[in-house]
Order: C-alpha cells, then structure tokens, then sequence
C-alpha cells in the first residue's frame, strides 16, 4: 500500500504466560475502513489496546502518519488523533451525556467549565439519536444509548484513526444503518476506521479491506469485495464452519411459566406469554422497547407494578413480590445483557464466578472446598471451550466472548431448567456463536424452556421456536418463527401493529 495511514510490523504481546500476539503486521490505507476479524482470543482487541496506549507492545513498530508511533498512554494516543471505542463501555454513569463526552477534553474560562452541548449535540445528530438530551444522567439511559455516547465520544474528537471494537454489540438495527452512515461520512472526510466485528455481513458491507487474525498471528488480508463470509470463517478458525444453526430434535411440552398483565413503570404494559418445557422463545424489538424489562421483572431484579406469574403449574403469585432467590428457587435463571457490571465479579476467578450461585455443594463439614470448586470449574470450562490457561486466572483478564462462556456456564451449572438469555452472544465470534446455538438447543431437547432476547434478527430466525415482539412496552401475540418475516417483525417492532398471517 502507497503511503498508509497506520504501519503495524511484528507486533508481539504477552501476559504473563500468555503470548495475545506473536507477529501482527497489516497496514491501514487513509479514509480507509479495514475490518480487523477474529474469534474470541485471537488478539484483536490486546493490539487495538497497543494502538489505543492502553498496553505497551513487548516487540515491533508502529507508525502513524509516516512517523515513529508509541503512545505513553491513552491520553497520548487521542493527542495523536486515535480515538477507541470499546467493546465493553468506559463510561461514568453518575456523570451526564456531555460529562461524559467531554471527558479530559474541557475547556474552561476564569476557572469555570464551559458548555460544550453544541458539538455534544452534533455528534449525537450525526448518530440520529436527537432524542438523547447533552444534559441526560447517563444512568438513564439503556446499554444500548450508552453504546452510542460512546462512540459520539469519539467524534467529537475529530480524530485521524477510529478504532471501533463491536460498535454495533448492542445497537438495532436502526441505530446500526445510522452508525453506518456516521463511518461512511468519515471516510469521506478522510478518516481512518478500523472496525471490529463478529457480524460478517456488516464487515462486508461497510469495510472496504480486512484483516484476519487466528491465535495472535497475521493469517489472511485482502480486498472486502475478493472474499465470501466462508472464506472469512475458514480463516477465522482454521476450518469450515458448515453450520452456523445447528439444530437439535426437541419436543414442546407442559407450560412452565404462564405470565399475565405483567406492567410495570415505564415498562412493560400489559404483557401476557406462556413458555412450554422444551421451547425456545425469542423476543425482538427495537433497544429500549422493554424486552429486557420483561425478563428482569420476572427474575425480580426489577420490582413489576402488576401482574400474576404460575411457574411450573403452581398457583399464580403477584409479580410485584417475585425476587431472585424465590426466581433461582424455583429453577428460573438470567443471563443478563450487561455482564461487566451484572453477570461477573471481575476480580474473582474464573472457577469463583462459575460456582458463585451454587456453593453448596462445595462445602463439607461447613468449609468451602476450593479444590471442589476448582474440578467443576474446569469440566465446564473444557465443555464451553473456554480460552484460558487456568480456571484460577481472574476472569477480568478474559476475552468478552470468554466471559460470555463463563456467564453462561455458571447458569448450566446451577441446574435451572427455565433460561432467560438477554443478548448470549452479544461479543461472540462466528465459531463461538454456533457452539451456543447448538448448546440451546441441547438444552430444550433436555426439556429445558429458554427465553432469548436479542437485537439480532438472524439468529432468532434461525434459533428459536416461536417469537413475540415488544414495541414501546407491549409484546405482540406469539406465533411459531415461520410465521414471522423480518420486514413484519420491524412493523410491529416500529408501530405495534400486528402483521397479517404469511401467506
């Protein structure tokens, strides 16, 4: 390439005993937007942390703009014009929108800080998102709002290079066409984007070259529009995925969960579905439409106004006094979308966060047996394919998609036989994603009864039983998944009007 932006020439890594990158070198055109793809672990996100100051590289050289580029830190790259958005959020939820926009980018006068909601508010117009106000409490908002002051972080920042690691994680797909339309602009103006995902057709329709990574090495590179998403997959983990929703014989039986006129304030309004034994429901809808409201107000993680629940033929309950132990009691279980600060203790480890809500059985004579601990960590581990290099490590030092495993295991482990999954492989890689499609499917063909919440219609399509939409609080009536279309499960998702039955 004739005068890159970005030169990166034999990268190396470790952590410890771990070696996150042997050899990475690849090159990034100007106005360029370069796909970096990986599974989970490849190293994709230690060398966007090199690019971004947060890690120092062992070995190799990096030059930016033709010039030698080693940032002392984070706050050294964005001088340098490189601004990075993670894939897990850095934000300060006590601080609002532009607080955290303009974070260690004020400006002051007479002592004083000055407003800035005027390039808060363009960003957050170039994004569509005109009905997120400068001055917001960030806490009010969703994790998927949150995503997009993220990344409208990055633009007022007028950088040179953006790196975006999942961007789109936790975005619809609205906010996902308006996100496009952002790059799309800055590629125009001469921006740099490197942009990492796991969702293969919007590497191909937005990235213009691609870089592939495996184990912490350079493997394939090219032209978007000269490769096929199977050529990319093979690439990816070094042999053909064939299936990418692999489904297994299950049978639907009782109903274990009847839920009626469950609301709550701001939402849900009104929601009424039953889930049999053996089924896997999904539920679409645009973020911020109440789906994870549901789940959470059923698990008790969030207190309902109204309602009646019956779980497992039982006489119904208020929902309003429903909790996690009584939910846990009653084999009920959530994986929750937000699993940096609901779904793991980061500093613990690996084996401490899969046992944590059943230490039970670990314990004789009323002491906790580590060992125990240790042996049952490690078959679910070797089960879930999780990457590491001991169940001891503390989980904070996995990939996401390898924390993802551990969230999921820890609910495996504890026996529930009713699954709330909200978005499970959100942050999972293409090979990854199908060992957990396969999984819940084992999981039904075991009578096991799963809600899945996701923003990724594919998958639901591909995956689940039956579906239900939520528009604005309500949940559409549930219908088998191929009496669904994508373009009738957007109408309800955007008006709340019940399509008409595919002909």
């Amino acid at each position: 390439m004739e005068n890159p932006l970005l030169v990166i020439e034999d990268i190396h890594k470790a952590f410890g005993p771990v070696q996150a990158l042997r050899g990475v070198s690849l090159n990034v055109g100007r106005g360029e937007v370069h796909a970096l793809i990986g599974e989970n672990g490849a190293g994709k996100s230690t060398l966007m942390k090199v690019l971004s100051g947060a890690h120092a590289p062992d070995r190799g050289r990096l030059l930016l703009n033709g010039q030698a580029y080693r940032p002392s830190g984070p706050a050294s790259a964005r001088q340098a014009g490189v601004a990075m958005i993670y894939q897990e959020l850095t934000l300060a939820p006590h601080l609002n929108v532009e607080e955290n926009m303009m974070l260690g980018l004020e400006t002051s006068r007479a002592g004083l800080v000055q407003s800035q909601a005027a390039q808060v508010r363009q960003a957050l117009d170039w994004l569509g998102q005109t009905h997120i106000m400068p001055q917001t409490p960030l806490r009010k908002l969703n994790i998927g709002q949150q995503q997009l002051v993220e990344i409208a972080r990055a633009l007022v920042m007028e950088a040179k290079l953006v790196i975006m690691d999942e961007p789109t994680s936790s975005l619809t797909a609205e906010d996902t066409r308006a996100l496009f339309g952002v790059i799309r602009k800055l590629k125009q103006s001469g921006v740099t984007v490197i942009y990492i995902s796991h969702f293969l057709e919007e590497v191909r329709e937005i990235c213009d070259r691609y870089t592939v990574l495996r184990d912490g090495q350079t493997v394939a590179t090219g032209v978007m529009e000269a490769v096929t998403i199977p050529e990319i997959i093979r690439h990816m983990v070094g042999r053909p995925v064939t299936e990418l929703y692999p489904q297994a014989a299950h049978d639907q039986g009782a109903i274990v969960l009847e839920v009626t006129g469950l609301s709550a304030v701001p939402q849900p309004k009104n929601v009424s579905f039953s889930l049999r034994r053996g089924e896997i429901l999904g539920v679409a809808g645009l973020v911020g439409a109440g789906r994870s409201e549901v789940v959470r107000n059923l698990f008790g993680l969030q207190r309902a106004q109204n309602g009646q629940v019956s779980i497992k033929g039982h006489p119904q309950i208020k929902a309003h006094y429903l909790t996690p132990a009584q939910a846990l009691g009653q084999g009920i279980n959530l994986l929750s979308e937000n699993r940096k600060e609901e779904g793991l203790a980061l500093n613990l480890s690996i084996a401490a966060n899969l046992t944590l809500s059943r230490l039970g059985q670990y314990v004789r004579k009323g002491l906790l047996h580590p060992a125990l601990e240790r042996q049952a960590a490690q078959e679910w581990v070797k089960n879930l394919n999780v990457k590491c290099h001991s169940v001891d490590q503390p989980i904070g030092g996995l990939s996401g998609g390898n924390q993802q495993k551990v969230c999921l295991a820890r609910l495996l482990h504890h026996g529930s036989d009713i699954l709330f999954l909200d978005e499970p492989t959100r942050g999972i890689d293409v090979g990854s994603k199908a060992e957990i499609y396969r999984l819940i499917h084992q999981l039904a063909a075991q009578g096991t009864a799963v809600v899945m919440i996701s923003s990724y219609l594919p998958e639901l399509f591909g995956v689940c039983d039956s579906l239900v939409v939520m528009h604005r609080g309500q949940m559409s009536a549930k219908r088998d998944v191929a009496a669904w279309d994508e373009q009738q499960v957007m109408l309800y998702a955007t008006s709340g009007a019940e399509p008409s039955p595919l002909g």
